[in-house]
């Protein structure tokens, strides 16, 4: 079973999300399961360096009341799945792109969920700016790669096309949110769904598998 995992690395419902689906598939150890991350820009217009975090928040939800509001509602569900939130250590809101080319880079070393872990975690519980690729160097070694090597890489172009077409291919499918998964390219279901709904949709799709391969 191929599990595509629509996401940004600054949506802290993905973050939960993922959390969810490791421990649906916790529960169907005897499943086949790849997962592919695939990368969805929430903020594709924002400057290279990024923006205040205080700003940003005042433009998405019209002043820091509804955003507390928001926050504590996703810090109740992190807490559930043992992810600590703290979103007043943030103090920029980051351009995600190169966050997104870590991911793709640590795939060379079969260590893409590691990263995926690691850069949320840096930003979302430390509060580090993932949008500064020292600092993505540095969360890129934490999981085994080469800190020269990535920082070069990600000083460089190379993969940012790449990024932005899995974007534009997110689109085309009809991802407007995130997180969504997309099972062997078939059945899709979007947000950070709790375990029981993914495993229900989990067996749906090997139920069909198993049809398919009686048919």
């Amino acid at each position: 079973m191929r599990i595509e995992y629509v996401f940004d690395t600054v949506c802290p419902w993905c973050y939960v999300g993922k959390r969810r689906l490791e421990r649906a598939l916790a529960e169907r150890a005897d499943s086949r399961v790849t997962i592919q991350w695939r990368p969805f820009l929430l903020n594709p217009d924002l400057p290279p360096d990024g923006v205040d975090r205080r700003s940003y928040l005042d433009r998405k939800f019209g002043g820091p009341a509804r955003a507390q509001r928001v926050h504590a509602a996703v810090a109740t569900a992190g807490e559930v799945e043992g992810i600590v939130f703290a979103f007043d250590r943030i103090g920029r809101t980051p351009n995600t792109l190169d966050s997104h080319r870590l991911i793709r880079y640590a795939g060379s070393i079969g260590r893409e969920a590691e990263a995926v872990e690691a850069i949320y975690a840096a930003y979302f519980s430390q509060g580090l700016d993932i949008g500064d690729i020292r600092i993505l160097a540095e969360i890129g070694a934490r999981v085994g790669l080469n800190r020269k090597m990535l920082f070069e890489y990600l000083a460089s172009e190379a993969d940012k096309a790449a990024v932005l077409s899995d974007n534009a291919r997110a689109h085309r499918l009809g991802v407007n949110g995130v997180p969504c998964l997309i099972l062997d390219g078939q059945y899709a279901l979007a947000g950070a769904q709790e375990p029981d709904i993914l495993l229900r949709l989990i067996d749906i799709v090997r139920e069909a598998e198993a049809e398919a391969a009686f048919s």
